[in-house]
């Protein structure tokens, strides 16, 4: 696909997504796969105006807490390509916190926000599922809770005909080559190599190339 000038592409989840983006500055994003994708994309855009991107990824969050800024960090910037990745934390507060998300619930939201988002802007959607490389003592068990969950964010994004970008495989197959914490050091936060994989991933799922390799 090839961006211009005139899309906006949007960046929404969790900490993931966040990846310590300065919140006070609209245009920060962060030092995680959004920005290796802005680059990739300035990178390719050589001469020309590239695309505006935008990250509004907030750590910590569930598909609940998007829901409640849906309105004003989505829809209010009016994206022609949207990219949601939502998930590990509805999952991971069952087990720190004891706070359930039940996967039922949880679908039904995600799929009221892509339904809402289709029927008032239509853009290209992009959907990344949730991941988890066990690090920590005791995360073998949350596969329990995130595996369903996994699939009902592919059961929405198949419903919504979004792309998705399956970033728990691509992590899984790299943990082949690499230790656990190598690509994500506490098991669910990525390392830069993590990110960039992840950016690779989306850059191929919607057709505009892979990332430049770090050196």
């Amino acid at each position: 696909m090839h961006f211009t000038h005139d899309d906006t592409l949007l960046f929404i989840g969790d900490s993931i997504t966040d990846a310590g983006r300065d919140r006070t500055d609209g245009s920060s994003l962060g030092n995680g796969y959004v920005s290796e994708i802005a680059r990739s994309l300035r990178e390719r855009a050589e001469s020309t105006p590239g695309p505006r991107i935008l990250n509004r990824g907030v750590n910590g969050h569930r598909v609940y807490d998007l829901e409640a800024r849906w309105t004003t960090d989505v829809i209010d910037e009016k994206p022609t390509v949207l990219t949601v990745k939502i998930g590990i934390n509805d999952t991971w507060r069952r087990y720190d916190r004891g706070v359930l998300s039940p996967v039922a619930e949880f679908h039904a939201c995600l799929d009221r926000l892509l339904a809402d988002t289709t029927r008032r802007l239509s853009p290209r959607l992009v959907v990344i599922t949730p991941f988890l490389l066990p690090v920590e003592p005791g995360q073998e068990a949350w596969f329990e809770d995130l595996d369903p969950r996994i699939d009902a964010v592919l059961q929405a994004a198949t419903h919504h005909e979004a792309q998705v970008v399956r970033a728990d495989l691509v992590l899984q197959r790299a943990a082949r080559d690499h230790a656990a914490a190598d690509l994500a050091h506490d098991g669910v936060h990525p390392t830069p190599l993590g990110h960039r994989l992840i950016a690779d991933a989306w850059l191929s799922a919607v057709g505009a190339g892979s990332a430049p390799s770090a050196q």
